[in-house]
This record gives structure tokens, sequence and C-alpha cells, in this order.
């Protein structure tokens, strides 16, 4: 498939323990290779809704009357199901990240290999594009999301080059950037440190951590009381959180405990943390930092 090589495609699936005549959820369709896999382990009565808000994943759209494509973040995943009668399912997928169409696409300012446009919008009719951020943030702004979405210790001073630079000329393209930050970029390290600058840039311009939060804290009330959730992220940034929020349905802070020493935290993981095998790796390079995590309701108590 040319749009996009499911990761941890077969886990995935298996993850959500399918019934047949369920309703799923494929939060992240893309070129909708893990929702091809749901379709043919559903019955005639089984119904798969999709998520996606990148317009050029509604060229991959499946004919089948159990799906349904909803072109829209997944951060509203509960309001576009209601407007189509569901309030209950009985899994959810997520394959976190960028596809990988979406970094061979030039023009979608996505990649570190080409030049292109700073754009790094999933959704085209969003207003803010990398170009945006790069040129209009503070330096105090840009040297904070470079820090916490990027994880570069020396934010403050790729921030400060970013605001001189630009007053000389505005930075409109990926190597441009790329030329502007040249000396942070030593040879060994140059690959890994303007992933980790567009990754910063890339999940400011989509929101990605909020949308991801937004997303999840709406599973508990979503699932039957046997539902999968069945989540894949790439970073160690989105990881935490899947891996938090199941563990305690937080994203900081402590868990409170009743005067028992209970706590309510409403997930409970299945089985253990899943990553690609070598195999997998050597077939798909953009797998290997995958992690898939499981969860379901901790109890038969259905919450909302």
């Amino acid at each position: 498939m040319k749009y996009h090589n499911p990761v941890l495609l077969q886990q995935s699936i298996d993850a959500l323990a399918i019934k047949e005549n369920g309703v799923y959820v494929d939060v992240t369709f893309g070129g909708g290779g893990h929702s091809r896999e749901i379709l043919k382990r559903l019955g005639a009565k089984g119904k798969l809704f999709a998520f996606d808000q990148d317009p050029d994943a509604l060229a991959n759209i499946i004919e089948d009357a159990r799906f349904v494509l909803i072109p829209e973040n997944f951060r509203y995943i509960s309001r576009f199901l209601r407007f189509h009668g569901v309030r209950k399912v009985d899994g959810v997928l997520a394959d976190l990240g960028v596809s990988s169409h979406q970094f061979d696409e030039a023009d979608r300012g996505f990649s570190t290999r080409f030049d292109g446009d700073l754009d790094m919008r999933m959704n085209q009719k969003s207003k803010t594009s990398a170009k945006e951020i790069i040129n209009t943030y503070t330096e105090e702004k840009l040297a904070e999301i470079l820090f916490q979405y990027g994880e570069l210790r020396n934010s403050r001073n790729i921030a400060k080059t970013i605001v001189e630079e630009r007053v000389k000329e505005k930075i409109e393209t990926s190597f441009q950037l790329k030329s502007v930050l040249k000396k942070y970029l030593p040879n060994a390290k140059e690959h890994k440190i303007l992933a980790q600058i567009f990754q910063a840039i890339r999940i400011e311009v989509n929101e990605e951590l909020e949308a991801l939060k937004e997303f999840l804290n709406q599973i508990p009330n979503l699932l039957t009381n046997q539902g999968r959730l069945s989540v894949i992220s790439y970073h160690s940034l989105e990881d935490r959180l899947v891996k938090r929020f199941i563990s305690s349905g937080l994203f900081s802070g402590e868990l409170e405990k009743d005067v028992f020493g209970n706590t309510d935290e409403p997930l409970k993981k299945v089985g253990k943390l899943i990553v690609p095998s070598s195999e997998e790796i050597k077939i798909n390079n953009r797998s290997r930092s995958a992690k898939l995590r499981i969860a379901t309701l901790k109890s038969n108590t259905q919450k909302g």
C-alpha cells in the first residue's frame, strides 16, 4: 500500500477482540489498512466508523455498507458518533502520529528530507501552519514548545536564532529552516535533532497532545463493558500520556484513594506492551519506535 504500511496490524486488531456484530472505531483512518482488517473480521451486522481530518484520506474511502468515514479530528469522537446514533462501542483503535503518505508529500512540510512549504497541518482547513509559528511566535513561546514537544535541551538558543534570522528574511520552507539552524546540526546528529525540531512544531500546529488527551478522556464513557482500546504511539510524549491514562485515568497528579485505600481509575491494561518484531522493522523502518498498549474498562460498572 503506497499510502501507508500499517504498523503492528495483526496485533492491534487482535487487541480489539472483535465481536462479529460489534461496533468499532478506527480514529486514524489514513490509508485504511487497519480499517480493512477490522472489516474482514466483522459480520454482516457489524459496523465500523473511521475518523481522519486529512482530506487526502478521503481518496481511500472503503465502499462497504458497514463502513462510515467521518472527516473530523478524533478529539470529537463522542460528538460525531452520537450524530450517527452511537453512544457505546465495542472497540477503538488509534494509530497515532504522521502517516507515511504525509511524510512523503513534500508540499505538506512534515519531512526533513524534502524542501517544501512549512505547513505541517494535518487538517488543511486549520488556520495555523508551521510557517505562522516559526515567523510569529515569541522567542519564549518557541523555546517552550521546542523544549516540551521536541525535548531539546538547547531550545532557548534555537529559538533565539530563529527569531534573529526571521527579521532578515521570512522563513517559509523546510530547507530554509534547516539552513538557519545549521550550527545546531552536527553531521552525526543532524537527522535526529531536525526530527525533534520538526516534531515540536508539528505537535504545536496540530494540537496533537491536547487532542490525544481529549480523546482518551472520552474512552471510559464510550466503551461497552468488555470493550477494548488499542493504541499505537510513536514517541515518548504520546506513549507517556497513553500509559498514564490507562494506569490512572489521569495525565498528571496522583490518584485519590477512598477511606479503604481503593482507587477509582476507569481502565485497566490488557497484556503487556507490544513492540514490532525485528522482521517488521526490516520491512517497515518507520515501525521501529511503535508501541502498542491495550486497555479495557476496569469493572463491569459503566461510567456515564
